[in-house]
């Protein structure tokens, strides 16, 4: 028998008032030394200095006095993976079973489509191993099935990001004769999974629009009425949330905003939106949702609410009037 969280708790409570409320909290940043070096393998790349740790300080508009916050926008990879596994850990303590991950990979103030997609889907690959090598007891970690959207991706990760792991590596669909017109053959979730199994990570199940609804089977079929846990990792879910993909043609992906996300708890998340009047939506769970601004090297909250907004309103609402 799985051996892992149990169900779902209740649904997030109701959003907080709008952006022109006086209460709402605008966060100065500051740095400071602290001495402390990490080394991160593969993905070494991708950090910025490893002697530095970013704070944070939140203050009312309508008070000088400043309050220390919850949590604060990462300076690098490195530290972005230790909020995501701290929020994860908190979100598996309150039993939270199907859980997002998603932020960006070409840098922490990208947006979509600043990276190439082959390139984004490799540095997502060797995040995911150093998230898992540090999420997961090496106790555990032949419990921990890494689904990848295809076959021959499960081959590349052996002999690259996973190379000696134990994790178990898995696939979501496997190539047709009809590939090139975007068909693929689904692989059926009951006889990829293994009574052994916890916990679930799904890899960027967003190139090809069969692998989210191969991500909603598996939950129905193995982790609904256990205690098993699913991530999904990096799967650009905004593309289904905002309507990317017209209902017409794709009713079934569409209709996964009625039953797959809302049971979902994007336990960390960071969106970037460019432009003059620019900004972050981002969120580290347990904590509210938070549209930020870098202002002179310091990110300032300009709204915080507790349930996620829409990108469009974001973009059309909060960060133009602020």
């Amino acid at each position: 028998m799985p051996l892992s969280s149990p169900a779902i708790s209740p649904p997030v409570t109701p959003a907080i008032p709008s952006v022109r409320h006086p209460k709402v909290l605008c966060r100065k940043s500051f740095w400071i030394k602290d001495g402390k070096n990490y080394n991160m393998g593969q993905i070494s790349k991708f950090m910025g200095s490893r002697n530095l740790r970013f704070f944070t300080q939140s203050v009312s508009k309508d008070r000088n006095t400043s309050v220390e916050s919850d949590m604060s926008f990462p300076n690098d990879y490195s530290e972005l993976l230790t909020q995501a596994k701290q929020a994860t850990e908190l979100a598996l303590k309150d039993n939270r079973q199907l859980m997002e991950i998603e932020f960006p990979t070409a840098g922490l103030l990208s947006v979509p489509g600043d990276g190439e997609g082959g390139n984004e889907m490799t540095e997502s690959m060797e995040l995911i191993r150093e998230f898992c090598d540090r999420l997961i007891i090496p106790e555990k970690a032949t419990r921990t099935r890494i689904f990848f959207p295809e076959a021959s991706e499960v081959t590349f990760a052996r002999k690259s990001a996973f190379e000696g792991a134990s994790f178990k590596l898995d696939y979501l669909t496997k190539p047709s004769f009809f590939e090139d017109f975007g068909f693929s053959e689904k692989v059926k979730m009951a006889d990829r999974v293994k009574p052994e199994d916890e916990i679930f990570l799904v890899a960027y199940p967003y190139f090809n629009v069969n692998e989210m609804l191969v991500v909603e089977e598996l939950y129905k079929e193995a982790v609904v009425n256990t205690t098993r846990n699913l991530i999904v990792f990096n799967g650009e879910l905004d593309r289904i949330r905002s309507g990317y993909y017209p209902p017409f043609f794709y009713p079934k992906l569409a209709a996964l905003t009625k039953t797959l996300l809302p049971k979902m708890e994007t336990v960390y998340y960071i969106h970037n939106f460019k432009g003059r009047k620019g900004g972050t939506l981002f969120r580290c769970y347990p904590g509210p949702w938070k549209v930020l601004r870098k202002v002179r090297n310091k990110q300032i909250c300009l709204h915080q609410q507790e349930v996620m907004p829409s990108l469009k309103e974001v973009a059309l609402d909060i960060l133009p009037s602020s």
